[in-house]
């Protein structure tokens, strides 16, 4: 048996043939098979620009298959015979991937053979090939289901064809240099029962001559090849223009940071505002420490403004000791304005944001301070204003002295203290005291609803215990109230000083003011604390005015609250609310007690007590040495309560007055449509992010979802006066600029005549108010709280959402979800991943763990970073609105909106004992996950963790 060769290896890369076969030779060697149909001349083959359309292209002929050729399948395998030659088989051969030949220049475009369409098309390998009946040896044939379906391979080079003596391998025609690999087409199988007489191929003058083909069956192979290289061209050339587009506009556009300049804002309140902002600590600047300062202090610096790193921050432990220094400051700097007259108020606010109260307060003094020509001099406005200039002018007051005081006391019957009372009666002069002069030495008396009563929104007169001028301490012992020892004799000298400041003789001081002390003492026995009275069921009461006579009969309740609240009608079948019973049925009966002691009867012990009940009343009005003796009876006790600058309570006691005046001027200075535009985007902002919330339970989520949908958010516009009506209700004051004293007693009637008002006044709608509010299905935001520098219709949006949006923001969320920790999972979350990276900063990696939140802290973390996330989208909505808002300083959009809500006075928010840290480092937080911030907020410097992400 012959040595079996080895298997030669099939290079699927086509070159130019080396051997060259005759026209005899080749017919020779396919006669068994069939005569080859001649292909087109050369010069006749279409150019691949010139190529027929695949629909007008001939179907493919199959070629001829020799009859006695067996199948793959059914071939003998005979042990001896010699390795057989790698000829590819017709029916079994696998489509290879064609390459192209080189070729001259004038060589024109063959075609592939046809390959039959059943078998996949990889690179073939070597197969036995069956040989016609003249071969000497059998060829060897694998099986079908043996063959190998290999990746593609590079075809065979011409140089490796077989010679004329032995058998020829079936190869592609030549391809052209120029022309694109095409994809592989599956080719038609061929049937041996209708194969056509076979036709010589025609052969090139210096090339060998291929193997035979139709032409039919080539044109529709290349044409597809051709298609598909034009569609790649066309992508290409596609994806490409795009490529170059977005190149270009990334290359031509404004950097991110430096956003196309803004129309700088320069109207005075922007100025103002500009003026604070150059002076306060941008974020931006200083990334790593600005959160650690407050909001702003007085004669701090840029690079050391505001408290030490550390202290007032709860989660540090140098936290705790600031509180009372704070305080301490507060006073030292109020005691500083009295001494040297200058308004350190004014001057801390140009580098801090004032609390809301106090900016309402600086609007409502610069709105009285304005030097308006326009409205004539009997005008509410102007009277109103002459108040508020008496008021801040103490030269008169310091030089009247007691006088105003003891003329008012001549017009009242005189009193036992000065030696002349004309023994007035004690039920028509305590009338008198609580219509004109706004005194209750025995009892206090206000308007207010019932909130047992849920079917109205009715208002009841409304009696309680009154506020002692003795201080005295509760003792749940023996459930009554008494005064200190060391408390009476710091009482007891106060109010000498005070009798000999009005001339009363220092031998009768101290029996008038035994008497005091003694009744006073008696009538707090039955007094008790507000704790008390509500563990006890005793506040709201619910009793008629006719029902009260008989229970404590010394007061003549009816003709008292008439003349108190005239011109409302009062009956004795109106119902009164008590909020302690006890003490009003005793109190009754120890002025009762007094009334029938015949000793004291010239000694007018009760008239005494309205008396200095009075003078408690008018102190404000009176000279410095009054108030400087009262301010150190407080010191003395222990109170240590805010000094208040002289313009405040100027403020104050104009607006008690004149409430109407003000709010009707306060109305003239806001800008309704801006308002109201932010009322809107902030509460459209709300509604958009609760549902993204991780709800506890559908309950729940429907719940909060609900009630939000339900509000209709407003500008408050009620119980407002025109400027006529206004003329009408003041007709009768009389306002002289250089007598204050006669002016306050004229606003203490004024204020009598509001207290009727509040029968039909909505609860909350006043002037001061400076937080939203409910009012049946609305949420009312009032008018105190779009002030400078908290916001102004000349201000660009981005400062008004920054401040004034993120504060709104906080109110509602505040208002409509105080227990939001216990239906949503979301406070928890966001409040642990904050602090995680506000101690990752400030503590360093490994410390994360230091402290722990409570559910309050949570909570009101929650709060205030989504109160900034809401402001912050809801300028974004403004913006694509209305695009386009002038800057301060040149700051970008965010940059502004940002830099401003960092200079929000933390310390002035109710809710700030429950934030772990300076709401400042939310800007932090919001920068680490978003493209807003024109800057990256990073510490080269500190060992920081990278922060975590979207919070």
């Amino acid at each position: 048996m012959a040595e079996t060769p080895a298997e030669p290896q099939i290079d699927c890369e086509l070159q130019p043939p080396s051997n060259t076969l005759s026209e005899p030779q080749l017919q020779s060697q396919l006669h068994p098979l069939s005569e080859p149909q001649p292909l087109p001349q050369p010069d006749t083959i279409p150019q691949p620009d010139t190529l027929p359309q695949p629909d007008t292209l001939p179907q493919p002929q199959p070629l001829p298959q020799p009859d006695t050729i067996p199948q793959p399948d059914t071939l003998p395998q005979p042990d001896t015979l010699p390795q057989p030659q790698t000829l590819p088989q017709p029916d079994t051969l696998p489509q290879p991937w064609p390459q192209p030949l080189p070729q001259p220049d004038s060589l024109p475009e063959p075609q592939p053979l046809p390959q039959p369409d059943t078998l996949p098309q990889p690179c073939p390998h070597p197969l036995p090939q069956p040989q016609p009946d003249s071969l000497s040896e059998p060829q060897l044939l694998p099986q079908p289901d043996t063959l190998p379906q290999p990746w593609p391979q590079p075809l065979p080079q011409p140089d490796t064809l077989p010679q004329p003596d032995t058998l020829p391998q079936p190869q592609l025609l030549p391809q052209p240099d120029t022309l694109p690999q095409p994809w592989p087409q599956p080719l038609p199988q061929p049937q041996p029962d209708s194969l056509p007489e076979p036709q010589p191929l025609p052969q090139p003058d210096t090339l060998p001559e291929p193997q035979p083909q139709s032409e039919e069956e080539v044109k529709p192979w290349v044409w597809t090849c051709h298609r598909v290289l034009l569609l790649f061209l066309l992508a290409s050339s596609f994806c490409t223009s795009i490529l170059g587009l977005a190149y270009y506009s990334q290359q031509h556009r404004p950097p991110e940071s430096t956003p196309p300049a803004s129309p700088p804002c320069t109207s005075p309140a922007c100025q103002r505002a500009t003026a604070r902002l150059s002076i306060s600590v941008d974020p931006f600047s200083q990334p790593c420490d600005y959160f650690l300062f407050p909001c702003g202090s007085e004669g701090a610096s840029l690079s050391n403004r505001g408290r030490q790193r550390g202290k007032g921050i709860p989660l540090h432990p140098q936290g705790h000791k600031s509180r009372a220094a704070q305080a301490e400051k507060e006073r030292e700097r109020g005691r500083k304005e009295r001494e040297t007259g200058t308004d350190i108020i004014e001057k801390a606010t140009a580098d801090r944001m004032p609390d809301r109260q106090t900016a309402l307060l600086l609007t409502m003094r610069e709105i009285l301070e304005a030097d308006d020509r326009s409205s004539p001099g009997n005008s509410a406005k102007q009277k109103a204003c002459m108040f508020y200039r008496s008021c801040m002018d103490t030269g008169p007051t310091e030089t009247a002295g007691p006088e105003p005081f003891l003329r008012l006391v001549h017009k009242l019957g005189g009193w036992a203290v000065s030696g002349q009372w004309n023994q007035t009666d004690f039920n028509s002069t305590l009338s008198l005291l609580m219509r004109d002069y706004g005194t209750f030495p025995f009892f206090s008396v206000y308007v207010g609803k019932d909130p047992n009563d849920t079917q109205g929104d009715k208002r009841y007169i409304q009696i309680d215990q009154p506020d002692f001028q003795i201080p005295t301490e509760w003792s749940s012992k023996t459930q009554k109230s008494k005064a200190n020892t060391q408390i009476l004799r710091l009482f007891l000298a106060s109010y000498q000083r005070l009798l000999s400041l009005l001339g009363s003789p220092s031998s009768s001081t101290s029996l008038h003011i035994g008497l005091f002390i003694s009744l006073s003492s008696e009538l707090a026995v039955a007094a008790s604390p507000l704790p008390h009275r509500l563990q006890q069921g005793l506040l709201y009461q619910r009793i008629t005015i006719k029902e009260l006579q008989t229970l404590a009969p010394a007061i003549d309740w009816l003709s008292c609250l008439q003349t108190t609240f005239h011109p409302h009608p009062v009956s004795q079948s109106d119902h009164v609310l008590l909020h302690n019973l006890p003490y009003i049925v005793h109190m009754s009966r120890i002025i009762g007690k007094w009334l029938n002691k015949h000793e004291l009867s010239g000694s007018g012990p009760l008239h005494t007590f309205m008396v200095l009940s009075l003078l408690h009343t008018v102190i404000p009005a009176l000279d410095s040495r009054f108030t400087q003796t009262e301010r150190n009876f407080s010191l003395a006790l222990g109170t240590t309560e805010e000094d208040v600058p002289r313009w405040k309570q100027c403020v104050l006691q104009t607006e008690k007055g004149f409430d109407t005046v003000l709010t009707h001027l306060l109305r003239e200075t806001t800008a309704y449509t801006e308002a109201d535009e932010l009322i809107q985007n902030v509460y459209s902002s709300i509604k958009s992010k609760l549902p993204d919330l991780r709800w506890r339970d559908e309950e729940s989520r429907m719940s909060v979802l609900n009630k939000i949908q339900s509000l209709t958010p407003r500008l408050s516009t009620k119980n407002i006066f025109s400027e006529a009506e206004l003329n009408q209700l003041y007709s009768k004051v009389t306002i002289d600029e250089h007598k204050y004293f006669s002016n306050y007693i004229q606003s203490l009637s004024l204020q009598r005549q509001r207290s009727s008002k509040l029968f039909s006044q909505t609860e909350g709608d006043d002037i001061w108010s400076i937080t939203p509010f409910l009012s049946g299905n609305e949420l009312v935001f009032p008018m105190g709280m779009f002030v400078q520098p908290l916001f102004h219709p000349t201000y660009p949006r981005a400062v008004n959402f920054g401040v004034l949006g993120s504060l709104m923001a906080k109110d509602i969320l505040h208002l409509l979800l105080p227990n939001i920790h216990s239906q949503s999972m979301s406070p928890r979350s966001i409040a642990e991943c904050v602090r995680y990276q506000y101690l990752s900063m400030t503590e360093g990696p490994g410390r994360e763990e230091a402290f722990s939140l409570s559910p309050a802290q949570q909570q009101e973390m929650w709060v205030q970073y989504s109160a900034l996330q809401i402001a912050l989208q809801a300028y974004n909505q403004s913006l694509k609105k209305y695009p386009g808002d002038s800057s301060l300083s040149g700051l970008s959009h965010t940059h502004l909106f940002l830099t401003s809500f960092t200079q929000i006075n933390c310390d002035s928010d109710p809710y700030h004992e429950f934030m772990p840290f300076e709401p400042s480092f939310l800007v932090t937080v919001i920068c680490g996950y978003s493209d807003l911030c024109p800057t990256t907020l990073s510490c080269p410097n500190k060992p920081q963790q990278h922060l975590l992400g979207t919070c």
